[in-house]
Order: C-alpha cells, then sequence, then structure tokens
C-alpha cells in the first residue's frame, strides 16, 4: 500500500510541475497573439477615422466598438505580461 501511495504522488507531483511549465509558454503565446489583436484594432481605428472624414454617413457606433475591443485587448496583454512576471518569481 505504501508503495501505491509513493507511486501516485510521484505522478501527482509530475503533472503539476509539467502544467506550470505548460503555463508560461500558454502566456507567451496569449501575449503575441494580444500584440496582433491590438494592432489590427489600431489599423480598424484609423480606417474608421478616415471613413468618418470622407463619408459623413458613416455609423460611429462602428468607431466605438473597435475602441472597446482595443480596450479589452489591452487589458488582456497586461494581464498576461503580469502572469508572465509573477511566474517567473515563483521559481
Amino acid at each position: 500500500m505504501n508503495k501505491k501511495l509513493t507511486i501516485l504522488l510521484a505522478a501527482g507531483l509530475f503533472l503539476a510541475v509539467g502544467t506550470q511549465a505548460q503555463g508560461r509558454f500558454d502566456d507567451r503565446r496569449d501575449i503575441r497573439h494580444d500584440r496582433v489583436e491590438v494592432r489590427n484594432d489600431r489599423h480598424d481605428i484609423r480606417n474608421d477615422r478616415a471613413d468618418i472624414r470622407y463619408d459623413r454617413t458613416f455609423d460611429r457606433r462602428d468607431l466605438a466598438h473597435d475602441r472597446r475591443d482595443l480596450y479589452h485587448d489591452r487589458r488582456d496583454l497586461r494581464y498576461d505580461r503580469r502572469d508572465l512576471r509573477n511566474d517567473r518569481r515563483c521559481f
């Protein structure tokens, strides 16, 4: 019985360490993904502003929507960077 418990404990420890290392990779991938989303949202905002200047019938809600998306993507980027920084401190 004692041998079984030791094996289960070792397997659980191995899984815990493996998932922690995977978490750092996920944070880096999320940061790259969020940077691309921020860049795309900035591009959309620039295009919407140009459309507003040249087309008076343009719906300004599209611009507000892109600004909101930009805010959310920047927030996600901040959270992912903070998580990555905290993961480095733990090890």
